[in-house]
């Protein structure tokens, strides 16, 4: 059955888009779980697989059931809208042991034998002892998988939210969800997300965070249940090119034109990106980076708004027939 949230007009005016380190790192957890489908991770996969075979995932996976409940307390909603991860994982060893319990339980019931597992008893029997071991689980899996690739991990997630935030402004809500994911379908204030879940809410005020995420495609992910803040994870647009390297050959006429340099910089931004992205991904230092988009923003090729902390660069029309050898 599907789950329906029931705005009001307060709620229009509180929604928000966020990033979070911590679900990210969730559904990496939950890709490496069913590797074979997720096509579209299968260089990061092969590229990353001897160090997530030397990680403990079990405790993890026993979480994270094919069909039922995830525990909430274990990934809540994001607690501002560019958090860290050392924020979000305090968070998560904050939790209240008695309502981790519960939460942990009420999963635990959704896989076969787990609640009466030695592990699960144990869980149950020293609910901080749990949280304990699975925050340390997933800081883990976030230094050891995720970190090295957060900056081109967040590079496109801001770029997604850029896009969708000018969608927002032009169409408005109701078409922009069901735009996000095959998932979602709006009819007149009511927001029906068909996908692994039975929950019926009243946003009552508090708006609806939409969360981009790279490894949860090509489903979505909710927490609608009180007293979370409703979130829906979704799909960022790029990934099916995000674990492509640059282009080994940039347009001779580019080359002449800007010098090598600026036109490598130009040819990579296919979608938005900071700096310190774009120097992560071109592997060149973040000062030539800046020099390079300061010329080329200056000369009309690209724009730059600031999200956040990061500023992000896009190609104007001008940097687009440029870069694709149509101008």
């Amino acid at each position: 059955m599907p789950s329906r949230l029931y705005f009001a007009e307060d709620d229009f005016l509180r929604c928000r888009f966020a990033v979070s380190p911590l679900w990210e790192t969730q559904e990496v957890v939950r890709t490496l779980k069913r590797p074979e489908r997720h096509g579209y991770h299968a260089d990061w996969l092969r590229r990353t697989g001897a160090a997530a075979a030397g990680l403990d995932l079990g405790p993890l996976w026993l979480l994270m059931p094919q069909t039922g409940h995830c525990p909430d307390w274990l990934c809540p909603p994001p607690i501002g809208p560019a958090a860290t991860f050392e924020q979000e994982i305090a968070a998560v060893r904050a939790a209240d042991p008695a309502e981790a319990r519960e939460d942990t339980a009420r999963s635990l019931a959704s896989t076969p034998g787990a609640l009466e597992s030695a592990r699960g008893r144990a869980w149950l029997r020293e609910p901080a002892r749990m949280i304990e071991e699975l925050a340390d689980s997933m800081e883990s899996v976030w230094h050891t998988l995720v970190a090295p690739d957060w900056p081109r991990l967040r590079a496109l997630l801001e770029a997604d939210i850029a896009f969708h935030s000018r969608r927002l402004a032009e169409v408005g809500l109701g078409v922009l969800l069901p735009e996000i994911s095959r998932h979602c379908v709006w009819d007149a204030g009511t927001l029906t997300v068909d996908f692994r879940g039975e929950h019926e809410r009243d946003l009552g005020g508090q708006g609806l965070v939409l969360l981009p995420s790279v490894f949860i495609w090509p489903n979505v992910v909710s927490t609608f249940e009180h007293p979370w803040q409703p979130t829906l994870a979704y799909p960022a647009r790029g990934i099916g090119a995000l674990w492509s390297e640059p282009a080994d050959r940039t347009p001779d006429a580019l080359l002449r034109l800007l010098g090598r340099g600026r036109a490598t910089v130009l040819t990579a931004l296919a979608e938005p990106a900071s700096t310190t992205a774009l120097a992560h991904r071109l592997r060149l230092a973040p000062s030539s980076v800046s020099a390079h988009l300061t010329v080329l923003r200056d000369a009309g090729l690209l724009t730059a708004r600031r999200y956040g902390h990061q500023v992000l660069y896009e190609r104007t029309p001008l940097g687009i027939a440029l870069a694709s050898g149509d101008g």
